[in-house]
């Protein structure tokens, strides 16, 4: 939905929403938006709303209409345009409508089953979790796509699709990698503490700890820093930490109480994934009590360590994980270009055949493609395409072959020839036939690359492409005379002249259109 906002000006603040078609705007009351400023005319604009499109015209006001500061006679507005009146600024504003829709039912015997009723849960296992799925999970997507275009649905979900896969595939591998680094280090580390224990097997068995030789640890690659300490919390080594209290850190603070708690258990490491790439390890030494003929702990290693291949590893992660959720992406994309365009062509075909069976060209809907859920509808409007001919009482003989619309379009052709000046031409379904030099500068449309395809899809304006079609309509209703209107391009107001070609059968078979610059 479409809505003017006043920004600057005596009416600053004033919301006038837009509604679906003309919208004229003035200082007259019959206007449908009332706007009572000095210098607007008494109609001074109209805009436009068809859907997602919206474009204004001046209505020949004695100030002019200024969008985003050019002066104009006919142009597509977008969300954020300003338009421009005297003393007035004006801003074009698009706003998502959200319906809600309430559903109350009321019980009553003689109410026909809605078409979504799940009724009654089959039997069989398979067929139960089939119906589960449509008639419980299925409804959530319904509900939105009451409130969302189909194809904007679908490319949501194919974009949490890609999310999901790579999250479910991806990241168990990244982390298997990671955690047998892990497990590495901390055999590493628990080879220290077991050389330790060697290395000092006297100090250790007299708890000499002060005696206790660690400098190998510090020339070994990787390790950032270490603490020895007794059960009590006191640091042993390195000597510069002599009789410290181990509690100012963190991760050794946990080594302890995880030594205290586990002081029965032997032969256990403590593992743990630090912050800035760091892996920690602890393992509590033990020595002989000749006294107890038992094995006691003495005291805990915990190292640091700061693996270069852990950051290597993180940073590959990342790579490979962006890397993936890209190419899944594009994949993505082209997964729902096709769905997309194999559901909706159908569609389109089932779309022209009614027009052509309205029109009395066609008796029945008959599609190449197979697609059996569309197989009810297309019987049933084959059923009311049936009854409209009896109550017609129309003969049920064989129809006439249509008209082809070439020759009319070869026509038109040759007088595209000598075209003096910007023109084109469309074929009976609005399609771009031909266009010469001029209008493709014009335009911006190239006849090579736009050719057979809608003007609705290659023109850049939607507003001009709705503008040339209404007077086609216009023409094609008025017997094929010439219908005139204006519309700026590139900024320069241009005069568009469209004429049309009816065939035999009284239906326009090709659409002449011509540009004169405004003056």
């Amino acid at each position: 939905m479409y809505k003017l906002v006043v920004v600057a000006g005596k009416l600053r603040g004033q919301e006038y929403p837009l509604e679906e078609g003309e919208n004229s705007l003035g200082r007259d009351e019959s206007c449908s938006i009332h706007f009572p400023v000095p210098g607007v005319s008494k109609k001074h604009f109209s805009i436009t709303v068809t859907g997602d499109t919206c474009f204004i015209s001046d209505q020949g006001s004695s100030n002019g209409t200024f969008l985003n500061g050019k002066a104009i006679k006919r142009a597509t507005v977008q969300n954020g345009d300003k338009i421009a009146l005297p003393d007035t600024i004006i801003q074009v504003v698009y706003v998502e409508e959200k319906k809600v829709i309430i559903k109350k039912r009321v019980a009553d015997d003689d109410d026909e089953a809605d078409f979504m009723d799940p009724g009654t849960p089959p039997d069989s296992l398979v067929a139960k979790i089939f119906w589960a799925f449509k008639f419980k999970v299925m409804p959530v997507l319904h509900g939105i796509n009451e409130e969302y275009e189909w194809h904007h649905l679908m490319g949501i979900l194919c974009a949490i699709f890609s999310v999901a896969a790579i999250s479910l595939t991806i990241f168990p591998a990244l982390q298997d990698s990671k955690m047998i680094l892990i497990r590495e280090t901390a055999t590493r580390g628990s080879s220290y503490a077991d050389m330790v224990a060697r290395m000092n097997n006297r100090a250790l068995e007299r708890k000499e700890l002060e005696k206790i030789d660690t400098n190998f640890i510090k020339n070994e690659e990787g390790v950032k820093e270490f603490r020895l300490f007794d059960m009590e919390g006191r640091i042993v080594r390195p000597i510069e930490e002599l009789n410290n209290n181990i509690g100012r850190d963190p991760f050794f603070a946990q080594a302890l109480n995880w030594a205290i708690k586990t002081l029965d258990k032997k032969g256990v490491v403590l593992k743990r994934l630090l912050d800035d790439g760091e892996i920690g390890i602890a393992k509590k030494i033990v020595a002989f009590n000749p006294r107890t003929a038992t094995e006691e702990a003495v005291g805990v290693i915990a190292i640091k360590f700061e693996p270069t291949s852990l950051k290597v590893e993180a940073a590959k992660s990342r790579k490979a994980y962006l890397e993936s959720l890209v190419t899944t992406s594009l994949v993505a994309i082209f997964f729902f270009g096709f769905v997309y365009y194999l559901t909706v062509r159908p569609l389109e075909e089932l779309n022209f055949q009614i027009e052509e069976a309205l029109r009395g060209r066609r008796k029945n809907l008959e599609s190449r493609f197979l697609f059996k859920e569309l197989n009810p509808l297309r019987n049933s409007i084959n059923a009311l395409l049936a009854r409209i001919r009896e109550l017609n009482n129309e003969d049920d003989g064989d129809f006439d072959e249509e008209e082809s619309d070439e020759t009319y379009v070869r026509q038109l052709y040759e007088f595209l020839q000598g075209a003096n000046g910007p023109a084109f031409v469309l074929d009976s379904q609005k399609n771009l036939a031909h266009i010469n030099l001029e209008a493709e500068d014009l335009t911006g449309m190239r006849e090579s690359a736009s050719q057979g395809m809608s003007l609705l899809d290659v023109s850049r304006e939607q507003g001009f492409a709705a503008t040339v079609i209404e007077l086609c309509d216009n023409s094609a209703n008025n017997m094929g005379t010439n219908q005139q209107g204006e519309y700026d391009l590139q900024g320069i107001p241009q005069t568009i002249h469209v004429s049309c070609l009816l065939g035999r059968d009284g239906f326009a078979k090709a659409y002449y259109i011509t540009f004169v610059r405004a003056d």
